[in-house]
């Protein structure tokens, strides 16, 4: 069980995560989510049977470092805001869901399995984004051969809210057990999908005027099958 240091109110806190929950196709819209749904069909990821769904993870998957290790050139990342419960309560973390796409192909519960999972270090308390919580914007961009781009924006609304989503993970229950943490799903992407030097993310609270932000680096290691 990890034991990960967070940033949450200005002070540092150390906190165990016994269990990872991925959600995959979170959309509240059901055009966006058939969307996303053809972006990975191209690749070949076969249809989910149900949406959403929830993909249960190593939570030593977890990491707050700036560099990653993936195998191979087939994986890419994606920006997620994240529910974390802990003792202090409930928090909204940003991350990203770090997939090796190759192997989503053939099984989607093992490619979440294959790669590190970034997340940042600050934490908002959920109270402090309740009221506000549709104003939320999620962001990332990608930098490939020294040029950056916008890979993804839009607001939170588009997908499921953090409640549903809680409610529907622990059936009808909404609490989400403490010490766990779960990923909440994600956007259309505006550029290609694939792998890049950096993946840089961001959650704006523009009512609040303030952001969460983490910037990633991937090594690649040798792929030799």
């Amino acid at each position: 069980m990890p034991i990960l240091e967070f940033i949450l109110d200005g002070k540092m806190l150390s906190a165990k995560i016994r269990d990872l929950i991925i959600a995959g196709w979170t959309g509240r819209d059901a055009a966006s989510v058939e969307h996303h749904i053809a972006e990975l069909q191209v690749i070949g990821v076969a249809r989910p049977r149900t949406v959403p769904c929830f993909y249960r993870v190593g939570a030593d998957l977890l990491t707050t470092a700036s560099e990653i290790e993936v195998t191979g050139p087939d994986s890419s990342g994606e920006a997620e805001f994240v529910l974390i419960s802990l003792a202090e309560g409930l928090c909204v973390g940003l991350g990203s869901d770090h997939t090796d796409r190759k192997v989503e192909a053939y099984g989607v519960t093992v490619s979440k399995q294959m790669c590190p999972k970034p997340i940042c270090r600050e934490l908002w308390p959920f109270d402090s984004v309740k009221g506000h919580w549709d104003s939320l914007i999620l962001r990332s961009s990608v930098t490939r051969a020294g040029e950056t781009s916008l890979y993804q924006e839009g607001l939170v609304s588009r997908m499921l809210a953090p409640e549903d989503l809680i409610s529907r993970y622990a059936e009808g229950a909404m609490v989400l057990p403490v010490d766990s943490a779960m990923y909440c799903g994600t956007m259309p992407l505006l550029a290609a999908m694939g792998s890049a030097d950096t993946f840089t993310l961001e959650l704006e609270d523009p009512v609040l005027g303030r952001s969460l932000k983490h910037s990633y680096t991937c090594r690649e290691l040798p792929y030799n099958d």
